[in-house]
């Protein structure tokens, strides 16, 4: 068998939850990596990382992260569902356009984008679809539109020889999570269901995230013929969202969620919360807004079947796996 050659990888983001998943993937096969980040991070020095600061909208910043590395894992992004157009197109799209062409000026092999399936939500019952649909052409976030627009400059890219593959996992959780779980137990108290409670949706646990995007780089250093292309990846099984949610809220020992209120109502709701915040330019961001309201209330699962046919991706961890090493977690952290 021939033994594999270490590269030299950039993930930019290293630092947040994905990211650091993937930097320890790649430290434990044996790469040297480097994190581009605006703070430093002690759990990324323990691990014999290279870290190097700045804004992802800074061009002479990215470019001098992305000199001389063979591949880059482009995780860094603004999420969120509420805040400025500006800040969202400045590190969404700004940040991913700066990454493509100091990627191509110091002639880095390939590039893994982290996208979402939110770019192709339009507020409707998403069920088993794949990667034919199109992008939404309404939106009431700025992150899905700015998400959307970076990766079309990223599919772009490969048709002008950047070797490039998008990802778009959908809720990603697990230990260390510093999003999706940390909100819902802050919340616990005040949450109330939108709509029937009968919506699936996909997730995906952490470690099978970062195994995703490892997967993506591998298969494309493979097969130069994947260049372009775009994988949803999930835990290969939809769930009901609220039970998902009351697991989570479970593994923290916290009670299930009991209120609820109607799909039509939440969305009036956030209407009206949306409107009120930008009127009197209130900080923070409304209990309740219509992107909120609509991805609360409707299915949306996908189909990871080119994912598994290309590039090898099988969830090696079960939801139930997860959802136990989630408990341990926060019982210990």
């Amino acid at each position: 068998m021939t033994k594999r050659v270490s590269q030299k990888i950039l993930v930019t983001g290293g630092g947040g939850f994905l990211g650091s998943a993937i930097v320890r993937r790649l430290v434990e096969r044996g790469d040297y990596v480097r994190s581009f980040s605006r703070g430093f991070y002690n759990e990324l020095e323990s691990l014999g990382v290279e870290q190097t600061r700045g804004d992802i909208e800074d061009k002479d910043a990215v470019e001098r992260a992305c000199k001389g590395v063979d591949l880059v894992f482009h995780v860094a992004a603004k999420a969120g569902v509420w805040g400025d157009y500006s800040d969202y197109f400045k590190t969404n799209v700004t940040g991913t356009q700066n990454i493509i062409a100091s990627s191509i000026k110091h002639r880095v092999s390939r590039l893994v984008y982290t996208s979402s399936p939110s770019v192709i939500f339009n507020g409707t019952d998403m069920e088993g679809v794949d990667e034919s649909v199109p992008y939404s052409n309404k939106f009431y976030a700025h992150y899905p539109k700015t998400k959307a627009i970076a990766e079309q400059y990223v599919i772009k890219a490969a048709k002008d020889g950047l070797m490039t593959i998008v990802l778009r996992p959908h809720l990603i959780w697990g230990p260390r999570d510093s999003h999706l779980v940390p909100r819902i137990i802050a919340r616990a108290k005040r949450l109330v269901r939108v709509g029937d409670g009968k919506n699936l949706v996909d997730t995906i646990y952490i470690d099978n995230a970062a195994d995703a995007h490892i997967l993506a780089a591998d298969r494309l250093e493979e097969n130069h013929k994947l260049s372009g292309n775009v994988y949803f990846i999930s835990q290969g099984e939809p769930v009901l969202l609220w039970g998902m949610i009351d697991n989570i809220l479970k593994a923290a020992g916290l009670s299930p969620v009991k209120r609820s209120i109607s799909r039509r109502t939440a969305w009036v709701i956030g209407a009206m919360l949306e409107a009120c915040y930008k009127l009197f330019k209130l900080s923070g961001e409304p209990q309740m807004t219509r992107f909120v309201a609509e991805e609360l209330a409707t299915a949306h699962w996908f189909d990871i079947s080119a994912a598994r046919r290309d590039l090898g991706y099988a969830p090696l961890v079960s939801t139930e796996e997860g959802l136990r090493r989630l408990e341990n977690w926060l019982k210990n952290c």
